[in-house]
């Protein structure tokens, strides 16, 4: 079935004047619930997404501890990972129901876990599938469907097996790609691996939203700057920022005053530490170790004096029994005003 384009929800996210979007990508065992919250004191417009959660794991596991978020996190992305139609399209229900804004399909994780389950990046060489997949999904929810994939795998990586891929999508009701702009070695390179070893290619995923105007292409990998944003719009809908977030949360400061015309002052680093004691404390009280928790905030004084007296009284005392909100006070006190 070839859909209409134009009748299929696009966008549940904010998007600066000129309609783009900025995002934090999905990140196995980094975007959880607690990293969202803390992503949320620096950036409220920001889109943030889920980890990759199995449909077999929301299926069959513990669906609260799985799919459970604040509303502070919103506009929120879930990730799927799946191959099977109909499973793929009863947790986009679930997952609606639950009340995330979008619902997104991994075809880029290329780890042997995955592969293993026949889903993520090993999906690139069967675009029927995932076009099947995206078809279920459609159907069963009124929230957009997206996918987010690579440039290619193994040797099928030239650009026009990446256009037949998301032709085939995008003729299955598809009409936004969030693309990693490195190819995944399905064997010989780690996960780890293959987000710095393959090479970067830009152009190609430059020429496919040239080739398909109509669809709403994103890019991802090896962007760590403001500046470096600003200019991948010039090309293509959105910027997907994946381990700099991690590196440098700090970096998220300004997007929502810099890219959607946001008048408030930028929080600082101090405050954002402040914001999250409650929280700390909150979780604290649920059971949580807080390292759950302050494992996201290691970085956010990067570049900073005090950033390694911060981090390593943090990483010594976080996971001691009976750690709260007092560990990170005293550790703020370790950073310069």
């Amino acid at each position: 079935m070839v859909y209409n384009l134009n009748t299929l929800p696009s966008i549940n996210c904010p998007t600066t004047a000129e309609g783009k979007i900025i995002s934090v990508a999905p990140m196995i065992d980094r975007t959880d619930r607690h990293f969202r919250y803390f992503m949320r004191q620096i950036t409220k417009r920001t889109l943030l997404y889920t980890e990759m959660i199995t449909t077999s794991a929301i299926l069959f596991g513990d669906r609260p501890k799985l799919l459970d978020f604040s509303e502070v996190e919103k506009p929120l992305v879930i990730q799927l990972g799946g191959d099977d139609p109909q499973s793929l399209a009863e947790c986009a229900k679930i997952a609606q129901d639950w009340g995330y804004d979008e619902i997104n399909l991994n075809v880029g994780c290329p780890s042997s876990r995955v592969q293993n389950g026949n889903f993520g990046a090993c999906l690139m060489a069967q675009p029927e599938k995932v076009a099947k997949g995206i078809a279920a999904m459609q159907k069963a929810v009124q929230i957009p469907v997206t996918v987010k994939h690579r440039i290619g795998i193994d040797d099928r990586d030239r650009y026009e097996d990446m256009a037949h891929f998301v032709k085939i999508v995008s003729e299955a009701g598809c009409r936004r790609f969030i693309v990693h702009a490195r190819k995944a070695w399905l064997q010989g390179l780690s996960p780890k691996e293959n987000r710095n070893i393959p090479p970067l290619r830009y152009d190609d995923v430059y020429r496919l939203k040239r080739e398909f105007p109509e669809l709403l292409i994103e890019i991802n990998g090896g962007i760590t700057t403001i500046d470096g944003i600003r200019q991948q719009l010039n090309f293509v809908d959105g910027v997907a920022i994946g381990r700099a977030a991690a590196d440098n949360p700090y970096l998220f400061a300004t997007v929502d005053r810099d890219f959607y015309g946001d008048d408030s002052t930028p929080v600082t680093r101090h405050e954002v530490v402040e914001k999250m004691l409650d929280y700390i404390d909150f979780w604290i009280g649920k059971g949580l170790r807080l390292n759950a928790i302050s494992r996201h905030m290691l970085e956010l004084f990067a570049g900073c004096r005090g950033t390694k007296a911060w981090k390593r009284y943090i990483s010594e005392n976080a996971h001691l029994p009976g750690a709260n909100s007092a560990v990170i006070r005293a550790a703020l006190a370790k950073i310069p005003i």
